[in-house]
């Protein structure tokens, strides 16, 4: 879906939305007539009373309370967060986050690993690493980590901060007791704790769990101060929120949509922090109410930040149109039952907005070009007529020695050369563009299935031709072929000659190297003597 969602920016981007003659703008303005935007709905999940560790778990635990008698350590050891939420919900969690009451995670980390070593356990322990605390971009705690049993395991200490005036950012941090380490975390949901000593559920908060129970996304302190501390909760409330559809608290709305916080966001958060955040909404199940949550709390441009100067305007809703988009994709994938996706996460957002790759923003451009290139293909694909494609100049002079009867299957096949194994993304883009004689009277579901069976036919007719895997299709001759058949030095005319061989080999594919060279030296022959 990553894919789909950019490729919806960077469409818009390419056009004027204002032109209501716009197939794309039609399209999607439909679809916001037909129904409205998608909104969480409250869920009720099953929380169980008691924690049931599994034996990797146990002997974790075992292990830490062991480290503990070994060094004579007066050390409270919790579980904290995610774990624990997790655990309740009789979800599998393979990350574990230690919380101490009187000792730096480090030092702690280290004593663990020095009584597994001497015990002849320290082999099953990977990594001794640590990440160092940056309050200037929200990130508080220095944390000591390490892999054990195939368990991410973090370790530090319980907090207690002191602000000054105007400012987020701790001028103080001392060891704090769980009620303030716990009223310090993003959610209530996320606050609970484990006690590794008494094997018990710790709520200091006195609504973790009834909050769990009743599916609520709830700050633990007033939301702005939360979101002030660290302004990423933000995007963390709404990706817990879609991830167990529950209901995002009315205070919290308020508060994630004021001009303080989405300043603090911009500011304080580091773009891989945002990145990261936005990638795991959009790889879940629920991306489009991830990003209707981000469009109705208008945090959109701050997520999906734009160059300082860029062009063309965007028009008012703008982002309403992506998410109606993404919703239109997601829906006609869950049609397409069958067909396999490959999906990745314009340039600027997603290599420096969000910091992501650089080859994901060339892959969304590339699929961009493509979709506009599948919609001139798509009648001639979909039909049972000999039908030639119409406005294909990205390919003029390449096919202008192939036969009408071939045409067809050397354009696509060139086309699905470029994008690969992504041609099938390609292709559902160019059918979420493509006209398909829609009514006032349709409803959004019989839309839908049209565009399916559009899709299934034109992919019926891609694998008919054998093209499915014509990118790996090795060409009959090469550039030194050439170069020795024709007596040319390598450059430009060479390439030229190799791009018509491959539509040659295209519009015959079972004939043979001889056969190509043959067709090389008659056609070379007769453009000399136009020549």
């Amino acid at each position: 879906m990553c894919s789909v969602f950019f490729l919806t920016l960077n469409l818009l981007f390419h056009m004027d939305v204002k032109d209501n003659n716009n197939h794309f703008y039609a399209v999607v303005s439909n679809l916001l007539r037909l129904r409205p935007m998608s909104v969480a709905t409250q869920h009720v999940l099953q929380v169980r009373d008691k924690i049931k560790l599994s034996d990797i778990e146990r002997r974790i635990f075992d292990r830490l309370l062991a480290s503990l008698r070994h060094f004579n350590l007066q050390t409270q050891v919790r579980v904290a967060g995610g774990w624990v939420r997790d655990k309740l919900l009789a979800k599998d969690c393979y990350d574990i986050d230690i919380a101490l009451d009187n000792m730096m995670g480090t030092e702690f980390a280290h004593k663990v690993k020095e009584y597994l070593v001497s015990i002849g356990e320290g082999k099953d322990v990977r990594g001794d690493g640590k990440i160092k605390s940056n309050p200037d971009r929200s990130k508080h705690l220095e944390t000591a980590t390490m892999r054990w049993f195939d368990m991410q395991i973090d370790f530090v200490n319980l907090r207690s901060e002191e602000y000054i005036e105007n400012s987020r950012i701790p001028s103080k941090q001392s060891f704090g007791t769980p009620e303030e380490d716990a009223c310090r975390r993003d959610l209530t949901i996320n606050s609970l704790f484990y006690n590794i000593h008494t094997d018990s559920v710790e709520d200091y908060t006195k609504r973790g769990i009834s909050d769990l129970k009743s599916g609520r996304i709830v700050t633990p302190l007033p939301p702005k101060a939360t979101f002030l501390d660290d302004p990423l909760r933000v995007l963390r409330a709404i990706r817990f929120g879609v991830r167990f559809e529950f209901t995002l608290d009315e205070d919290l709305k308020v508060a994630a949509a004021c001009g303080d916080v989405k300043d603090a966001l911009a500011a304080k958060v580091s773009k891989e922090r945002i990145g990261k955040e936005v990638d795991l909404m959009i790889s879940g199940n629920q991306a489009v109410k991830a990003m209707t949550h981000i469009c109705d709390l208008t945090l959109f441009w701050n997520v999906f930040s734009l160059p300082p100067v860029f062009k063309p305007a965007i028009s008012d809703g703008c982002e309403r149109l992506c998410v109606a988009y993404l919703d239109t994709a997601w829906n006609l994938i869950h049609l397409l039952k069958e067909s396999t996706f490959k999906v990745p996460v314009v340039n600027y957002i997603i290599v420096d907005s969000l910091k992501q790759k650089g080859e994901d923003a060339k892959m969304v451009l590339d699929l961009h070009r493509a979709s506009h290139k599948f919609l001139s293909l798509i009648p001639c694909l979909a039909s049972n007529e000999d039908l030639q494609p119409d406005d294909v100049d990205w390919m003029r002079g390449l096919i202008d020695d192939v036969s009408i009867a071939s045409r067809v299957r050397v354009l696509t096949g060139f086309l699905l050369r470029e994008i690969k194994d992504l041609w099938r993304v390609a292709l559902l883009v160019s059918i979420l563009l493509h006209p398909i004689g829609i009514n006032d009277t349709e409803d959004e579901s019989s839309q839908l299935h049209k565009r399916r069976d559009l899709f299934n036919t034109v992919e019926s007719s891609i694998i008919k031709l054998g093209l499915d895997n014509v990118w790996e299709v090795k060409p009959l001759i090469s550039g030194e072929d050439i170069m020795n058949v024709l007596q040319l030095k390598e450059g430009p005319l060479v390439k030229e000659w190799k791009e018509k061989s491959m539509a040659w080999q295209l519009a015959n594919p079972f004939r043979t190297t001889e056969e190509c060279i043959d067709w090389l030296r008659e056609t070379n022959s007769k453009r000399v003597k136009l020549e």
